[in-house]
């Protein structure tokens, strides 16, 4: 039987791999090329090719970074290189972000997924500005929720790819696509909440009556 202690050690490693083999998968263009690594969102190159290359260049530098900004040992025993990791973070989320807005917004797989990837960068975006304004007013604590808040959004790019060939499978690229849209980061976000309020109410019945 697995102690508490060795199930969130064996969470924090699954996050850190998959993330790190997911933002080295997402480059796979720079060797396979675009329309045979993506050839369902491969038409953002010839029709927005700046927001396209920002969005799959950055991201998964956003990604693979995510893991390093919950690394709490790192946070602890080198708080600069937390701020200056957190501050490639920001800017990876900046361009990447604005580049997928961008796509959502060209996307000609219908309004339903054109809403809910562009809801996604918009909150991707606005999530880390409210995030990086909170550390520099010093309120370190309402920082770090934001930061669970981001991070639930940041991997959405894991989700999406853990359901995306098995709503292919299911519903058909059209509807499977129009979906994942929404589920890959809904209830990432929903769980975050829950985790952040959760976390919040055992510090309150930690404190003395």
């Amino acid at each position: 039987m697995l102690s508490l202690k060795s199930l969130i050690r064996l969470r924090q490693g699954a996050i850190w791999i998959l993330c790190l083999l997911i933002a080295l998968a997402s480059w796979r263009f720079l060797v396979l090329g675009v329309e045979l690594s993506m050839p369902f969102v491969a038409y953002h190159a010839l029709e927005r090719p700046v927001a396209f290359y920002l969005h799959v260049g950055l991201a998964p530098v956003a990604l693979a970074l995510l893991p390093f900004q919950f690394w709490r040992g790192l946070r602890r025993r080198r708080p600069g290189w937390h701020r200056w990791i957190g501050r490639g973070y920001g800017v990876a989320i900046l361009l990447s972000g604005l580049g997928g807005l961008k796509m959502a917004i060209g996307t000609t797989s219908g309004p339903v997924a054109g809403l809910g990837f562009g809801l996604l960068a918009l909150l991707w975006l606005g999530v880390t500005g409210r995030g990086i304004w909170l550390a520099m007013q010093g309120r370190i604590a309402d920082h770090r929720r934001w930061m669970i808040r981001l991070g639930a959004l940041t991997f959405a790019a894991v989700t999406l790819r853990l359901y995306l060939p098995l709503l292919f499978a299911t519903l058909g690229e059209e509807a499977g696509y129009s979906l994942v849209a929404w589920v890959s980061w809904v209830p990432n976000a929903l769980l975050a909440e829950w985790f952040i309020r959760r976390k919040g109410k055992a510090a309150m019945a930690r404190q003395p009556v």
